[in-house]
């Protein structure tokens, strides 16, 4: 957490002022985006945000670039700063903000970016696990991603021949970001459900069809969460409501919305996996 969902809305916040859902008192109404605006200085507040190159470089090497675009890869934030690009990973707790000159800094700010008209783009991060990175080329740390959900060469037919590449089980493969960039927990779950697969199921054992419609459901949910700006399921991240359209991640023991049949929890590869027993039955293994 976030997830494609959450970082595509920060990238789009991020391009383009949006009026975010949130009431005027919290400061959030409106966020600036931040394409053509000029770095004048850089503070970083806590030097291993910064993984690459090192902290005083990395400053002077900004100032003065001005940002031409903002996207994502994954679930990186990639900013367009000719010659150099900017990733940032926001791993477990990190959050990307633009506020107006002379806002004070919150608690756990980790880097502050203030631009020639005094706005700032700042990232938060309380548990320090997000990272920024300067290159000069984004594949330096971006080569070992797998294709994006919605990257057009990802075909039904060519996932279908990755999927049987593999002898994994189905749920920490989607979890891989090696074999497609963007997916978490919440959506590897959500898409499974309405794919009506069991997350111990192996890879090479899907269909061409059930590979189809996988892929189909893993977009299917992925632009509807983007079209209600990610899932806000605790302090983390700010503003979604797709949490409010689950159909199994964190509904332990709620009744399938198809079936009625408890929705079930289990441990996988250290991480929680929902599913209903009965909608997506476990394929005997061959």
């Amino acid at each position: 957490m976030p997830e494609l969902p959450e970082v595509e809305t920060i990238v789009n916040a991020l391009k383009h002022p949006i009026d975010w859902p949130f009431p005027a008192d919290t400061g959030l109404a409106l966020q600036p985006g931040v394409v053509g605006r000029r770095i004048a200085f850089v503070d970083v507040l806590w030097d291993r945000t910064v993984a690459t190159p090192g902290v005083d470089e990395f400053k002077s090497r900004v100032r003065g670039l001005a940002i031409c675009g903002v996207a994502r890869r994954g679930k990186f934030v990639l900013i367009d700063l000719p010659p150099l690009t900017m990733l940032i990973h926001l791993r477990m707790s990190g959050d990307l903000r633009v506020v107006e000159a002379g806002t004070p800094l919150l608690t756990h700010d980790r880097l502050r970016i203030t631009f020639e008209d005094g706005a700032m783009l700042v990232f938060n991060d309380t548990r320090k696990f997000g990272r920024v990175w300067l290159v000069d080329d984004p594949d330096e740390i971006l080569h070992n991603l797998g294709l994006d959900p919605f990257a057009a060469e990802l075909t039904p037919g060519a996932f279908y021949d990755a999927l049987h590449k593999k002898h994994s089980r189905i749920k920490p493969l989607l979890l891989d970001q090696r074999f497609i960039a963007g997916l978490g927990n919440i959506y590897s779950d959500e898409a499974l459900f309405r794919a009506k697969i069991h997350p111990l199921t192996l890879s090479n054992q899907l269909t061409p069809v059930e590979a189809a419609n996988l892929l189909q459901a893993i977009r299917d949910v992925l632009v509807e969460s983007i079209a209600r700006n990610g899932s806000s399921i605790d302090w983390v991240y700010r503003g979604g409501s797709f949490q409010n359209h689950f159909k199994v991640y964190q509904c332990t023991g709620e009744p399938c919305e198809i079936c009625g049949t408890p929705i079930e929890r289990i441990v996988l590869g250290q991480r929680s996996t929902h599913f209903c027993p009965n909608c997506q039955l476990l394929k005997p293994f061959a």
